[in-house]
């Protein structure tokens, strides 16, 4: 079979304006809370896109770590090619898929660190070795792996079981601007409900043609 003959037919689940919940972040907890409880490696993973200063887009995976109201969070080196292009340009795209479910949410809005003391909250609650890695890895930059295995390994020997959080290293809010839900329907009749944050910040639902 060829890469052009790969497709699936989506009929799993349908999403309506009456259906949906006029509150975006309460969808995405249900739509969350549903991906967790059926299954599927990582429902916290998600693509966050960003671009350069130079206006270059780039993207990875990165994993959820906290979402209220207030928006959405992820942590990283600060430093990382990804900590440099927000720096350039504060707006990230965040992409969801779940594919047991057949659905997406598209986030797209600004992006701004979130407090010391929640990274360091964060940061403490990580497994040992994660936080040593973070001071181990110089993120996004060229190196050996027996150089990130001896950094590893000093930083290890330095600080024992009592790893203080990195300057460099904390956490991201990305403040939404719009919110799109996508699930998936035959002859990819696919429904695509957009809530905007208008300039009062309220939410305005539209339907976007597939």
């Amino acid at each position: 079979m060829s890469i052009a003959d790969l497709r699936e037919n989506y009929d799993k689940d349908v999403l309506l304006e009456s259906n949906i919940h006029p509150n975006p972040f309460t969808q995405f907890q249900l739509w969350f809370n549903q991906a967790r409880a059926e299954g599927g490696l990582e429902p916290n993973a998600m693509t966050v896109s960003t671009v350069s200063a130079d206006g270059k887009p780039s993207s990875r995976i990165c994993l959820l770590k906290d979402f209220d109201e207030r928006g959405f969070v992820f942590f990283t080196n600060y430093t990382s090619a990804k900590g440099q292009d927000i720096e350039a340009t504060p707006y990230v795209s965040l992409l969801f898929f779940w594919m047991v479910q057949q659905r997406q949410v598209h986030i797209n809005g600004r992006v701004e660190k979130i407090s010391e003391a929640e990274s360091t909250e964060y940061f403490k609650s990580r497994p040992i070795g994660s936080q040593i890695g973070a001071w181990a890895s110089l993120q996004s930059q060229a190196i050996s792996r027996e150089i990130l295995e001896q950094r590893y390994a000093d930083y290890e020997a330095q600080f024992g079981e009592d790893i203080p959080k990195p300057a460099h290293w904390g956490g991201y809010r990305v403040i939404p601007e719009t919110i799109e839900f996508w699930q998936g329907r035959p002859s990819r009749l696919h429904d695509r409900l957009k809530f905007t944050r208008d300039i009062t910040g309220q939410w305005q639902l539209g339907r976007l043609s597939p």
